[in-house]
C-alpha cells in the first residue's frame, strides 16, 4: 500500500493546540507530522506555544512559509505582490497565498490524513483543502468524517450499500431502529443533517465502521489504511476540555486569551484576544483591536502603517480614527452592553470565529 502522511497544522491558538496533545495522549502509534504556517506577523505568544508544544510532543514542528524564497516576511511578499490590498472577508488572499497554497506545496502529491482542531461545540467544517489526495478528519467532533464524505455515504443512489455494510456489524439491541433511519430516504422533510446526527446518536462507532469500509471502496487516502484508531472514537471535547488539556500539560493557555480588566465611565469588564493569527487580522473585534493598542501598542502602530492608499483593516474606518478617546470609549461601552446581554442569555460574551477556531484560532488550521 502506498504511505499515507498524517499531517497536523499548528496555528498557535489553543484548539490545534490541544488536537495535537490529544493525538500523542491518544494515538501515540501513529506517526504524525506537525507544521505550522508562518506568516511572519504572529503575536511572540504564538511562537512560544509553538516551542512548548515541541518540548511536549517530542517533535519537531515544520515551518512552512508561503514566500521561503523572499528576503521579506511573507506577508509583506504578497502585500507588495498585491500592490497594497489588504485582505479582507472578500478578499482573503492572505488564507490563500500564506496558507492554502503553501501547506498544499508541503503536501505535493502524497496521500494525506489531515487532522483539524473543530470542537464537538461548533457548527462548522472550516475552509479546508479540496485536493482529492488530502482527507480531513475532525477528531474532537461526534462526527469526524467531512461532509464530503458523509454527503457520498448517505445519498439515496448509496442505500443499498450502506444497508449491506451495516450488516456486517455488530449494532446490538438497537438495530432495529438503526436500519429503520437508514432506510429512510432523504428529503425535504428528513435531511442529511437529520440522518446523521440520528445514526451518531444511536452508535457513534458503528456508523464510523461503516464509513471506513465505504471509504476503502472509493479513492480517499484512508483506503491506503489498513486500520484507522479512530473508528473507535466516540470523545466528544468542547471549549473546557480544550483548556483542561492545555493546562494539565503544562503547556499551557497562550497569553492572549487571558482576561484583561478594563474600565470605562465607572463600569468594568474585561477583554482579550479571541484567536490566533496575524496581529493585524480582519476578522478581529473592535474591541480586540483596542485590545491590540491598549496591550500591544507598537504592533498596533506596525497595523497602522499597512493602511495606505485608502485600503483599512476595517471597513469604513481606520485606525487612527479607532483610536481617538472618544471612539474607545464607545467600542468599551458597546462591548459591555453586548457583553451584559449575551451572559444574560448564558452564552458567551465572544463572536463565534468566522475563520478560524471558534473563539480561539485564526486561518492557520482552519484550511488543512
Amino acid at each position: 500500500m502506498t504511505k499515507v502522511r498524517h499531517l497536523l497544522g499548528i496555528s498557535g491558538g489553543k484548539d490545534s493546540a490541544a488536537l495535537a496533545i490529544y493525538m500523542k495522549k491518544n494515538y501515540p502509534d501513529l506517526d504524525i507530522e506537525y507544521y505550522t504556517a508562518d506568516t511572519g506577523k504572529e503575536l511572540d505568544d504564538t511562537y512560544e506555544l509553538i516551542d512548548k508544544l515541541e518540548g511536549f510532543l517530542g517533535k519537531k514542528i515544520t515551518r512552512i512559509a508561503g514566500a521561503d524564497k523572499s528576503s521579506e516576511l511573507p506577508f509583506d511578499h504578497f502585500l507588495k505582490l498585491y500592490r497594497g490590498y489588504l485582505p479582507s472577508s472578500n478578499a482573503r488572499w492572505c488564507t490563500k497565498k500564506l496558507k492554502i497554497e503553501p501547506f498544499e506545496k508541503f503536501v505535493g502529491d502524497d496521500k494525506v490524513i489531515s487532522y483539524v482542531g473543530i470542537r464537538g461545540d461548533e457548527d462548522r467544517e472550516g475552509y479546508i483543502s479540496r485536493k482529492s489526495n488530502i482527507q480531513s478528519i475532525f477528531p474532537f467532533r461526534k462526527n469526524i468524517w467531512s461532509e464530503e464524505v458523509v454527503a457520498k455515504f448517505l445519498k439515496n443512489s448509496n442505500m443499498d450499500n450502506v444497508l449491506s455494510l451495516y450488516h456486517e456489524i455488530e449494532v446490538g439491541d438497537k438495530k432495529e431502529r438503526l436500519f429503520e433511519i437508514l432506510k429512510t430516504p432523504l428529503s425535504r422533510s428528513f435531511n442529511q443533517n437529520q440522518k446523521l446526527n440520528q445514526l451518531l446518536n444511536i452508535d457513534t462507532k458503528a456508523f464510523n465502521k461503516a464509513i471506513f469500509t465505504f471509504i476503502k471502496q472509493n479513492d480517499y487516502p484512508l483506503a491506503e489504511e489498513s486500520a484507522f484508531p479512530l473508528v473507535e472514537n466516540d470523545e466528544i471535547l468542547v471549549r473546557a476540555d480544550i483548556f483542561s488539556l492545555l493546562e494539565d500539560t503544562g503547556v499551557g493557555v497562550p497569553a492572549y486569551y487571558k482576561e484583561v480588566e478594563f474600565e470605562v465611565n465607572d463600569k468594568k469588564s474585561t477583554y482579550a484576544r479571541s484567536r490566533s493569527g496575524c496581529f493585524f487580522c480582519f476578522y478581529q473585534q473592535k474591541i480586540e483591536w483596542v485590545w491590540l493598542y491598549e496591550q500591544h501598542t507598537e504592533l498596533f502602530k506596525k497595523a497602522m502603517e499597512y493602511e495606505k492608499d485608502g485600503y483599512t483593516w476595517i471597513q469604513d474606518e481606520s485606525l487612527g480614527d479607532l483610536i481617538k478617546p472618544e471612539r474607545i470609549e464607545q467600542i468599551k461601552e458597546d462591548y459591555i452592553k453586548r457583553t451584559q446581554n449575551k451572559n444574560n442569555k448564558k452564552k458567551s460574551p465572544y463572536l463565534l470565529d468566522i475563520l478560524g477556531e471558534a473563539e480561539g484560532e485564526g486561518c492557520a488550521s482552519c484550511f488543512i
